[in-house]
């Protein structure tokens, strides 16, 4: 019997989730230029740095709970359901104009976008053989550079089509609604668990051990195994460093290149779009390279070596940056900084998931 390719789907419309993700998280950096924002919306700098930066608060603090609630509850209804409140947030963002209430939509889109990629990487374990699992992970981070990437081009250019930023918020949230509807009726939790899948494809992907789920009596011994672990708290690190340098491509780069190397809004938008268009080349590399590497040296150091590499390359990059004057210049270092970022994410994906398990 010839396999069926229903994992292929799995990760297509897991590609979209990331790419709606990421046009979501990253718009408002955008459209908080805007003149039509400045005009609706009187903010000082420091409170649109708070409302920029609060998502990452909200999004980190909701990794855990998020997380425990798909292996609880399953991918399928909860990665659908985070879909929707995320989109509906984003909508509802283009309806307020206070700071209090724009801080407070940030924060519930962070939270309901928390659960995304640990569902996913979930998911991807569960669809795709150990030697594909990072290849797979880094499709699935593709689509969500794709939807960074052009962000802020596409976000930009809505803005001048449309001629006022609240629009945009809502085609976007529209957007998203349709995504979590393609993926309720794509995504199963399990390959045995979906009507597409014949024998021959669960043989491919391999039969995983049935596992309880995690009930909420366990979920004190489970935090309590994360922290005894020096695994964890070395990857909790080193995420924690590469995403102070990242964000700041997400987040202030938009404005630093308007302010300070006094670019227009339009090109800016294609200097930001470039630099994430680096990690959508990093994310394919790194997948390729870090399959080869378990397969070379071991999963130990097959996972570890891409890190690092990935990480020097990155740190390099940023501290380059201190020694060039020109613009493209400073546009050179960034998206060496984005390429090296992610092309470390199909390994960190990997790692994740081969220590995983229930």
């Amino acid at each position: 019997m010839r396999p069926t390719n229903v994992r292929a789907r799995i990760i297509a419309v897991s590609m979209a989730m990331a790419f709606i993700l990421y046009l979501d998280r990253i718009c408002l950096a955008e459209i908080v230029k805007a003149a039509s924002f400045q005009a609706d919306v009187a903010l000082t700098k420091q409170q649109i740095g708070r409302i920029l930066g609060v998502f990452f608060f909200s999004y980190a603090l909701f990794q855990v709970p998020a997380g425990w609630a798909s292996d609880r509850f399953g991918a399928r209804p909860m990665l659908t359901a985070y879909i929707v409140l995320w989109s509906l947030f984003t909508a509802l963002t283009g309806m307020v104009s206070s700071f209090p209430l724009l801080v407070a939509m940030r924060l519930l889109c962070g939270a309901a976008e928390a659960g995304a990629y640990p569902t996913t990487g979930a998911l991807i374990r569960r669809w795709t053989p150990l030697a594909g699992r990072a290849r797979a992970s880094s499709y699935v981070t593709l689509g969500g550079r794709i939807g960074g990437t052009l962000a802020p081009f596409i976000t930009a250019w809505m803005v001048v089509s449309i001629g006022h930023w609240r629009p945009v918020l809502w085609i976007d949230g529209a957007v998203g609604l349709v995504i979590a509807w393609f993926y309720w009726r794509v995504v199963r939790n399990s390959p045995a668990e979906h009507p597409d899948c014949n024998a021959a494809e669960q043989a491919l992907i391999g039969h995983p051990p049935t596992e309880k789920k995690l009930s909420t009596r366990e979920l004190g011994g489970v935090l309590a195994a994360f922290c005894r672990s020096r695994s964890l708290w070395l990857n909790a690190l080193m995420q924690f460093l590469i995403n102070i340098g990242w964000a700041f491509l997400i987040t202030w780069l938009p404005t630093y290149l308007k302010e300070q190397r006094h670019v227009e809004d339009v090109a800016g938008g294609r200097m930001v779009t470039l630099v994430l268009a680096c990690g959508m080349v990093g994310q394919l590399a790194g997948g390729v390279i870090a399959d080869w590497s378990a397969r070379r040296f071991g999963l130990k150091w097959g996972r570890r070596l891409p890190l690092a590499v990935s990480g020097t390359l990155a740190g390099s990059a940023y501290i380059g940056c201190l020694f060039v004057d020109s613009t493209m210049g400073i546009i050179g270092c960034c998206a060496l900084v984005s390429f090296a970022v992610d092309m470390a994410n199909p390994a960190n994906w990997a790692f994740l998931q081969d220590i995983g398990g229930r």
